[in-house]
């Protein structure tokens, strides 16, 4: 029996898991390296206890919770309907845990396990990670599996994205000028052969041959002293002000579900920022359940069990 298991972070579903979501985070020495391996449990401690009340804040703007969750669960039903075999999720960083729902597979007859991560574009910290703690735990059960670790330029997927910027493009009385805006990265793991800024370029490289357009690519959500990706996109929002540009829509383009990125970084925080730069800022709706988006999905899995003959 084959189950597909989607793998993404996840995210806290109540402010009182904010914190231990935290600590399961940054106890991950693939996203972040907190001095040598014993101290890095301690010293996340302190940054989180700094962090604490102004992460909790910001959750409060939100709905006191991440609705990733719910949305990777409505995706998980929407490509349930469109394959006709059962979806189960696997999270990172919060419940449900990776590990827990293979038990479930398992229990549920499962034999091979095709994972799907919802990272479209690869990295060692996001798609890495999470196929390192979901390789451990399946072996564990001794199930048959494999991963689809990328991506980035499925044909479907860059239509749904197309989608998506040409209905945001209409909210506008004149043309915008589209920001890509990803998830950053130290720029130490790209020096270090991580393709992740290759394959957001590659991401964006397809949509320009679908749709013309004026567009700019920067980094968002970037922690830490050491040097990450550039421009971020608070430092490309003043090169655009200074460029004179007026209006600019957003398109968060390493997401496929709204989270604290989009929901408070980019609708609360970039948007009082833009407009007090004279840029009217909107925002691409992010895939979630688009229609578009489920049936990359649904042929993304359907190519790799037919290459794997477990059709």
């Amino acid at each position: 029996m084959i189950g597909v298991l989607l793998l993404n972070m996840g995210g806290p579903d109540s402010l009182d898991a904010v914190k231990p979501f935290l600590q399961n985070l940054f106890a991950d020495r693939d996203i972040i390296r907190l001095g040598p391996a014993f101290l890095q449990k301690p010293i996340a401690s302190i940054i989180i206890s700094l962090r604490l009340k102004k992460t909790i804040e910001l959750y409060s703007l939100i709905g006191g919770k991440s609705p990733l969750p719910e949305i990777t669960s409505a995706q998980a039903k929407a490509l349930e309907k469109a394959l006709n075999i059962k979806i189960y999720l696997g999270m990172r960083y919060w419940h449900p845990f990776i590990p827990d729902t293979l038990a479930e597979m398992r229990k549920d007859g499962v034999t091979k396990v095709l994972a799907v991560s919802l990272y479209p574009q690869y990295s060692v910290a996001t798609t890495g990670s999470t196929v390192k703690m979901f390789e451990k735990a399946v072996k564990e059960q001794g199930m048959e599996y494999s991963c689809i670790i990328s991506w980035f330029d499925h044909s479907v997927y860059i239509d749904a994205l197309v989608e998506k910027i040409e209905e945001g493009i209409k909210g506008f009385a004149e043309k915008p000028v589209v920001l890509f805006s990803a998830h950053s990265l130290p720029q130490k793991f790209i020096d270090e052969g991580d393709p992740y800024e290759k394959e957001i370029r590659g991401t964006i490289d397809a949509i320009a041959k679908k749709l013309d357009m004026d567009w700019r690519l920067s980094f968002q959500s970037k922690t830490g002293p050491v040097k990450w990706l550039e421009p971020s996109t608070e430092k490309m929002l003043e090169i655009l002000a200074g460029e004179n540009i007026k209006n600019l829509l957003v398109v968060p383009i390493s997401f496929v579900s709204d989270h604290i990125e989009t929901l408070y970084e980019i609708d609360i925080l970039y948007k009082d920022m833009a407009k007090g730069l004279g840029i009217n800022l909107k925002r691409t709706e992010s895939l979630n359940v688009s229609p578009k988006f489920i049936s990359a999905l649904a042929d993304i899995v359907i190519t790799k069990t037919k290459e794997l003959s477990w059709l």
